[in-house]
């Protein structure tokens, strides 16, 4: 594995992009290649400005944009950490497995339920499916390297996979294989409180803070494929989105 020593040690003074960016991207490529883990704790400012030949200001500034970005965590008296936190982009329609790989992080999943049966009226209705349609459902307990990360509750409709089996890792890799991957969703974000069953799962305090996602995907003709609840720890996800004036 390519050492910290290493990615680090590619800094170039005669490059037009400055140094401390120089840093903040080798820092990156550290965290993402699992060199730094979650809660590694990064060497001192003045021990990285002394084994890279920069100026303390500059490692300041590299190590607050990626603070500032949640890459990193510092605490006081104690020093800069990798931070554990994982920013979901409300507004890009991507997978768990996506989204963990994109952080450097190692997805994986624990089934708590894998069954077919048919809608309920409430998933009909925001389905749009017929009383009787049958549909899979897949209970999960989602993780990134070992560390729970979110329970997640998904119908999907029976038609667009081949069987419960079908689905691995990713539900989405399985509905991309059936070219049935949704193309868009909508989604709601709610916060509240964990209960003792999602605290013990998510390895929190019952009435710890978390956060509920529930979404409904569509095909590109429109047709609803997926309904999901995910519930999050509070202290684990932040989710962004980019606004823009129109």
């Amino acid at each position: 594995m390519t050492s910290l020593a290493q990615i680090l040690g590619t800094l170039d003074p005669n490059s037009s992009l400055p140094l401390y960016q120089q840093l903040q991207r080798a820092l990156r490529e550290a965290i993402e290649k699992h060199v730094l883990g979650p809660e590694d704790a990064l060497p001192s400012e003045r021990q990285l400005a002394a084994d890279l030949g920069v100026s303390r200001i500059t490692v300041r500034k590299a190590i607050e944009g990626l603070i500032d970005e949640g890459l990193l965590v510092s605490r006081q008296g104690s020093g800069n950490f990798v931070g554990t936190r994982i920013d979901k982009n409300f507004a890009k329609l991507t997978s768990f497995s996506e989204d963990m790989r994109a952080r450097g992080r190692t997805p994986r999943s624990e089934w708590l339920k894998r069954a077919q049966g048919t809608v309920t009226p409430e998933e009909a209705l925001k389905l749009a499916l017929s009383p009787g349609t049958l549909v899979y459902r897949f209970h999960r307990l989602r993780f990134a390297d070992d560390e729970p990360m979110s329970l997640e509750y998904c119908t999907v409709v029976a038609s667009c996979l081949p069987s419960l089996e079908a689905v691995d890792t990713s539900l989405y890799d399985a509905l991309e294989r059936q070219g049935c991957r949704p193309v868009r969703a909508l989604q709601r974000l709610r916060a509240l409180l964990l209960d003792e069953e999602q605290a013990k799962l998510l390895e929190a305090q019952p009435g710890d803070a978390g956060l509920l996602v529930e979404r409904l995907g569509y095909l590109r003709d429109g047709r609803a494929v997926e309904l999901s609840q995910s519930f999050y720890r509070g202290d684990t996800y932040d989710f962004v989105a980019e606004l823009n004036a129109s």
